[in-house]
């Protein structure tokens, strides 16, 4: 396992996720071109304005859930931190569906149509089928949590998220006692995806990430459909995604539209893509560097009018009162 333990690697140094794509595809012998780069965080500030755009099956799907938005509770574990502002979440994150660039979601998501949406349910369960997003969502509380997001890239933003608890949805589907994982697959369109249909992916599409069947119990792991008390916008999963905030933002998945309850640890797309670099865990840790960066510190986004706002991360990105007990035991150099 290629592990630094003693060098701080400055975030100048660090090579973005999607020029190490490029390479992988080169190596693989897919002809590569020129993909310019720039480093996580840069964009933030320097971008034109983002929205939420309003496309036909988004006002349809907002019509479905109004009622359910119009009566959020105040959930528990909340930070007080300062939260991100509303248009740095919707022009800078991950979406490789929809492109590598950070604003590459913002610029393309509003072709993903999020009406009608199912979702399939099978494996260890005694009610596999498939359910209409809607129906899952009219029968659930929606709760606001403030959670801190910790990106892989050194990068984190605070941020209001709208949902369900995840446990309330999976009970739904009485899970039994050979479910000792759950995994979670991202909608296919690649009419609607250009990433997906881009010929220097290196990605085995659909994208794929899984949990222990305790992890997505967990109190704290949540079913996103919103943000900032409004719909959940189509670059940021809508109109489903899994919230895990004491993992890395990849483990996050968006745009569910596959549940599978199984008995052996679930194929994830990073950890087949890379996985000396990224575990099936996950879990935020300083400790445990990436082979190619340091993970002491993060760069809280945006960045402030003289520099980046550098923070030390924290175990479990601040969460482990609540889910240290989930890994006692667990070699987590080991289990990263």
């Amino acid at each position: 396992m290629l592990i630094k333990t003693s060098t701080d690697i400055p975030s100048s140094e660090i090579t973005d996720e999607k020029v190490y794509l490029s390479r992988r595809s080169f190596m693989r012998g897919v002809a590569v071109a020129a993909v310019s780069s720039s480093a996580a965080g840069s964009l933030i500030g320097c971008t034109s304005s983002a929205s939420a755009a309003v496309t036909p099956s988004r006002q349809a799907w907002e019509k479905l859930v109004a009622p359910q938005f119009q009566n959020i509770k105040t959930g528990p574990f909340s930070t007080s931190e300062e939260q991100t502002p509303y248009e740095d979440i919707l022009r800078y994150n991950n979406f490789y569906e929809f492109g590598t660039d950070k604003t590459d979601p913002s610029r393309y998501a509003e072709q993903l149509d999020i009406q009608p949406w199912s979702i399939k349910v099978d494996g260890e369960c005694g009610k596999p089928g498939s359910y209409q997003l809607e129906d899952l969502v009219k029968e659930s509380q929606l709760e606001e949590r403030v959670y801190r997001l910790r990106c892989v890239e050194a990068w984190s933003m605070v941020i209001p998220w709208v949902g369900i608890p995840m446990a309330t949805i999976l009970k739904k589907f009485e899970p039994n006692s050979n479910a000792k994982y759950v995994a979670f697959e991202t909608v296919v369109r690649p009419e609607q995806m250009p990433g997906q249909r881009s010929l220097f992916s290196s990605i085995e599409w659909p994208y794929r990430e899984g949990l222990r069947i305790d992890e997505a119990m967990h109190p704290l792991t949540l079913a996103a459909v919103g943000l900032y008390g409004k719909i959940l916008p189509n670059q940021n999963g809508a109109p489903i995604r899994l919230v895990t905030p004491w993992k890395y933002g990849f483990k996050s998945i968006k745009s569910i539209v596959g549940i599978k309850f199984m008995g052996d640890e679930p194929y994830t797309t990073w950890n087949a893509l890379a996985p000396n670099e990224y575990g099936f865990y996950a879990n935020v840790n300083p400790s445990v560097d990436h082979p190619r960066w340091s993970q002491k510190s993060e760069r809280r986004l945006p960045g402030g009018l003289f520099g980046p706002k550098r923070i030390d991360t924290l175990m479990f990105n601040g969460y482990a009162d609540e889910v240290a007990s989930l890994y006692t035991g667990l070699d987590l150099r080991k289990n990263y």
